[in-house]
Order: C-alpha cells, then structure tokens, then sequence
C-alpha cells in the first residue's frame, strides 16, 4: 500500500450530477432522518455517476494502475471495483456486528471518498467495515464532520501507508506495533496466501537482480535500473520492494 496522490480537481460529473445528487440526498435525509436511521428507507445510489469512466480513468492514473489497497496490477483481466473509503450504504464496526445505518451516502459521489480497487480488496474483505478508534465519534449524517472520525483503517490519500505498513520478505507487518497498520493488513486481507505468493515471485525477481549488481560486470547497470523501476510509484508491490532492499 503506497500513497495515493489524487488531481485536486474532481472529474466533472462528481461535480455536477454527483453534487447534485448529494443535495437532494441530504435534503431527503433531513425530512425523515428517524426513517433512513432504522432501515425503513433507504437511499438509491448511481454507479453510473461514482464509477463514470471519467472517475474510473482519473484513479487509474493516480494509481498506476494498481489497486489502491493491495498494489496490484489488475486492468488487464478486471475492471476494478470504485471503492467507497467511507462505505455509502451502511457500515459496520467489526466483522459479524450489525449494518449501521444509514451510512455515509452524502459521501457517495465525494472524489476525497473514492479509490479503484481490485475486488478481492473490496468485496471480500473490505465490504462495509469501517471501524473507528472511538465508535462514539462516528459521523452519522451530512451535518457531522468526518474529519473528527479517527478511522483505523489507512486513507492511502491522506497517511502514508509506509510509515505504518512495512514488509518482513512478502509478508506484511504493523510498523512499531500500529493499531492503524494492524487492523488496515487485517481488514484489507493484506496477507492473504494468494497476494503473498504474488509477492513471492516478484521478490524474487528483485533478489535476483541485487545478486546481479553485487556481482558486477555488464550486466549489474541494467539490473540495477531495473531495481530502481521497481521502487517506484508506479511499480507493483512497490513498498514491499522498498522495505525489502532498505
């Protein structure tokens, strides 16, 4: 997980129709908040707006290309899941507890909220977890401000993942003991079999050409631009390759 450094300016459609849509939303929840609270009505939200391909085409190139939670490459086999930081429907706590409602729906079409994701991350581990340091500070409506949340899960917009995420080979760790990194590995399934045995193999890739450099000769210049390629942003599992020849 590496940072993820979105264009200031949000596509126009978050602007226009997206802006919009979270007037009348929070217009409709401030005529009946008791009923959108219990469950009994419920918002309707536009995939067409927050996964508009202007959005989609914007995260991929903050992103690389990369999935913002796992770092991997999927474009050339998925489309990708427009992923909700904040979850727009409901939210939940912890795994198992009940679906909190209404959830952030005034954030639904909110640029700062979204991030393309693979849908592993998001669909089977992710789903409507957002566990908060202290539940009591929750916000529950558009007239509460998030800012005053202390999420537990990493905003790869706002933190830098690398200061509370660091890797021990594949497999990654809580810096210091984090609870915020910790609970992000955990949530986000960062050490599932599946994404270590990816990491595997292009780890080593990269021992192979440290050996090279070590070695010398012809061949150690290339090998080690190729190391510096895949330190960078733009490289799969780039903060792996980083801890690792740190």
């Amino acid at each position: 997980m590496i940072r993820v450094r979105k264009p200031a300016e949000p596509p126009a459609v978050l602007r226009t129709k997206g802006a919009t849509s979270r007037r009348s939303m929070s217009a409709a929840y401030s005529r009946d908040p008791q009923a959108y609270e219990a469950g009994t009505k419920s918002f309707e939200f536009d995939s067409g707006l927050y996964g508009h391909a202007t959005v989609k085409q914007a995260l991929l190139e903050a992103q690389h290309g990369k999935c913002a939670f796992c770092e991997s490459k999927f474009v050339h086999i998925a489309y990708g899941d427009v992923e909700h930081f904040r979850p727009k429907a409901g939210w939940r706590q912890e795994e198992g507890e009940p679906l909190g409602k209404p959830g952030y729906y005034w954030l639904a079409y909110a640029w700062v909220n979204l991030f393309l994701s693979c849908t592993l991350c998001n669909q089977q581990f992710k789903r409507n977890l957002f566990p908060l340091q202290t539940p009591a500070r929750r916000a529950r409506n558009h007239k509460d401000d998030v800012l005053a949340e202390d999420p537990l899960l990493l905003d790869p917009a706002v933190d830098d993942p690398e200061a509370f995420i660091s890797f021990r080979e594949e497999v990654p760790y809580a810096v210091q003991g984090s609870a915020r990194g910790e609970a992000t590995i955990r949530t986000l399934g960062l050490r599932r079999e599946a994404l270590a045995e990816r990491r595997r193999d292009r780890l080593g890739y990269v021992k192979a050409l440290r050996n090279l450099v070590k070695l010398g000769g012809p061949e150690a210049v290339e090998a080690q631009d190729l190391l510096q390629r895949m330190q960078q942003n733009s490289a799969e599992y780039a903060s792996m390759t980083r801890a690792f020849l740190r």
